[in-house]
C-alpha cells in the first residue's frame, strides 16, 4: 500500500527553522520561493550573476545570491534548473562550498539517479518532486488546494532527512494535496516514461496522426483540428476529475462504445512492445546519456526537430482558430 503524507503528518516549523536556498528562477524555481516565502519560510533564490531572472526574482520581493554565496547561506539548497546543466552547477558552485549537514533537495531524481551528481555522504540528499508544471504549483498553492508531490530520500546523513523534505513539501503546499513516498529511481524512470510515452510523446504524436489522417481523407483542415486537438482538454478535464470510467459516463454512449472496440486497434500490442523499448532505454541510462550528448553538441537535433514540428499544419490551423476564440488566453 502506497504512503501518502498529508499536513498532519508533517512538522511546518522544521522548515521554518531552515535559511532555504532555491537554484533557479524558472518554471519550477519561482513557484517554489513564492509558496516558501508566502508560508513564512526564510528562502532566497540563487542565480549565476547575470541571469534575465536576477530581477524578476528581486521584484517579487526575494533575495537573490550567486549560487557559491547560496550554498554557504542555506541549510536546505532545491535545485530546480534543468537537468542538463545542473550537473556543471552543482559541481562547480555547490560542492565545494558544502559543509555537514545541509540538505540536498531536487525537484527531479535525474542527476542524481543516473550519477551525474554525486553527493559528499556528509549531506542529507532527498527529493521533492510535484506533479505539475511550476505554473500550476503556484496557482494551486494561491487557491489553497496545493498541488501533489513525490518524496523519497537518497541520502540520510542527520537522520531526519525525510522529515525535513516533507516539511518543505508542506512549505510549498503539497502536503494539503498528498506526497507519495517513492524512491529516485522510481520516480526518475516513470517520470521520464510518462513524458515520452504517454503525456508528450504519445500524446502529441497520436493528436497529429488523427489530423493527418483526416486531412489526406479530404477533410477540411479546421474540422480535423477540432476534432483531434481542440477536443482533447474536455476528454482530460472529465479524466482528471473522475479517471476512465468518469470519462466514459459523461461521453455518449456511441463515443464510449468507440473507446472500447476502437482504442485497442490504434494502441495495440505492438503499441506496448515500443513503450517497453523506450522504458528499457531509459532504465539503461541510454535515454539520459544520449539527451546528454545531444545538449554537448549543441542541440542541432532538437533544434532541426522543433523547427520542423512549429511549422507544421496543425499549428497553423491552431492559431488561426485561437484567435477567434477570445475564451482562449493564446499562449
Amino acid at each position: 500500500m502506497a504512503t501518502i503524507y498529508y499536513t498532519k503528518d508533517v512538522n511546518p516549523d522544521l522548515i521554518k527553522s531552515k535559511k532555504v536556498a532555491i537554484i533557479g528562477y524558472g518554471s519550477q524555481g519561482h513557484a517554489h520561493a513564492l509558496n516558501l516565502k508566502d508560508n513564512g519560510v526564510d528562502v532566497r533564490v540563487a542565480l549565476y550573476t547575470g541571469s534575465k531572472s536576477w530581477f524578476k526574482a528581486e521584484e517579487a520581493g526575494l533575495t537573490v545570491n550567486s549560487v557559491a554565496e547560496a550554498t554557504l547561506w542555506a541549510d536546505v539548497l532545491m535545485f530546480c534548473t534543468p537537468d542538463v546543466p545542473m550537473a556543471a552547477i552543482f559541481k562547480d558552485h555547490v560542492e565545494p562550498n558544502l559543509r555537514d549537514g545541509q540538505t540536498l533537495l531536487f525537484a527531479h531524481g535525474f542527476n542524481v539517479h543516473f550519477g551525474r551528481i554525486t553527493p559528499p555522504t556528509n549531506v542529507n540528499v532527498a527529493m521533492i518532486a510535484p506533479k505539475g508544471p511550476g505554473h500550476r504549483l503556484r496557482a494551486e498553492f494561491v487557491s489553497g488546494n496545493g498541488m501533489p508531490a513525490l518524496v523519497a530520500v537518497y541520502q540520510d546523513a542527520t537522520g531526519d532527512a525525510k522529515d525535513i523534505a516533507l516539511s518543505y513539501g508542506w512549505g510549498i503546499g503539497s502536503a494539503a494535496a498528498g506526497i507519495l513516498e517513492t524512491t529516485f529511481k522510481e520516480e526518475t524512470e516513470t517520470d521520464l516514461f510518462g513524458e515520452q510515452a504517454v503525456l508528450c510523446g504519445g500524446l502529441s504524436a497520436l493528436i497529429k496522426a488523427g489530423y493527418e489522417t483526416l486531412v489526406e481523407a479530404g477533410y477540411q483542415p479546421e474540422a480535423a483540428y477540432f476534432e483531434c486537438l481542440h477536443e482533447t482538454k474536455l476528454i482530460v478535464d472529465l479524466l482528471y476529475e473522475g479517471g476512465l470510467n468518469y470519462m466514459r459516463y459523461s461521453v455518449s454512449d456511441t463515443a464510449e462504445w468507440g473507446d472500447y472496440v476502437a482504442g485497442p486497434k490504434v494502441i495495440n500490442e505492438q503499441s506496448k512492445a515500443a513503450m517497453r523499448e523506450l522504458l528499457a532505454d531509459i532504465q539503461s541510462g541510454k535515454f539520459a546519456d544520449e539527451w546528454v550528448k545531444e545538449n554537448e553538441n549543441g542541440r542541432p537535433k532538437m533544434d532541426s526537430i522543433r523547427a520542423s514540428e512549429q511549422s507544421h499544419s496543425i499549428e497553423e490551423v491552431g492559431r488561426k482558430l485561437r484567435g477567434m476564440m477570445p475564451f482562449i488566453s493564446a499562449k
